[in-house]
């Protein structure tokens, strides 16, 4: 008849009270800032008229810089940068 001998650290572990951490989600419910589905925003492409019509006046306007021209307008929750009147990105404020 043959034995069976289980290790030392197996029979330990078997042994030991189970243990787990709890991980909340309710904080990353919600789509993060720069998911398309997060903070409302403009969309590549678009003109300063159609920008200003649908999300009102920046806060601030940068002026053009660099060839082409580079336009910063700036919103409370996001930055919408310009290439001549066209946007060419929009970067969510942390």
């Amino acid at each position: 008849m043959k034995t069976f001998v289980l290790p030392m650290a197996l029979t330990l572990a078997l042994t030991l009270p189970v243990q787990a951490d709890v991980l909340l989600l309710d904080a990353i419910t919600s789509a993060p800032p720069n998911d398309a589905s997060g903070v409302p925003r403009p969309h590549r492409g678009s003109s300063m008229a159609r920008v200003q019509s649908n999300h009102g006046d920046p806060q601030n306007v940068m002026d053009a810089i660099g060839e082409p021209p580079i336009t910063r307008w700036i919103y409370p929750s996001y930055t919408v940068y310009f290439e001549h009147d066209k946007v060419i990105n929009v970067v969510v404020h942390r």
